[in-house]
């Protein structure tokens, strides 16, 4: 069961794509919440509007969703996107014209 735990196809990514509005401070200011409580729930920085997290499972992933959806501002594009670690292995990325290597799994702890 523990080689069934950290399946390629049992780890999820969870995706946030963000196009949100910043001409005033207040859109500013929402903004910048926003991507706080992406950081806060352990999200990372992709690139500057996408951010991903790495989960054991669909169902944590899903509770890392439903907090996204809680802190949504009142104005601006956001897409959400959850994928196996199988599916997320075939992206491909680049620097400039170098291949770069996809971000680390970082391991955590689960407490039952």
């Amino acid at each position: 069961m523990s080689q069934d735990r950290f399946n390629a196809y049992r780890i999820m990514w969870v995706l946030v794509f963000f196009d949100l509005p910043t001409e005033t401070k207040v859109e500013r200011r929402a903004a910048g919440l926003f991507r706080k409580d992406l950081i806060k729930d352990g999200f990372d920085m992709f690139q500057f509007s996408i951010y991903l997290r790495n989960c054991p499972s669909r169902e944590n992933a899903n509770v890392h969703i439903k907090r996204v959806k809680n802190a949504l501002p009142k104005h601006g594009k956001i897409g959400i996107l959850c994928i196996t670690d199988k599916q997320f292995e075939n992206m491909e990325l680049f620097h400039g014209k170098k291949q770069a290597d996809l971000p680390k799994i970082t391991q955590q702890l689960e407490l039952f």
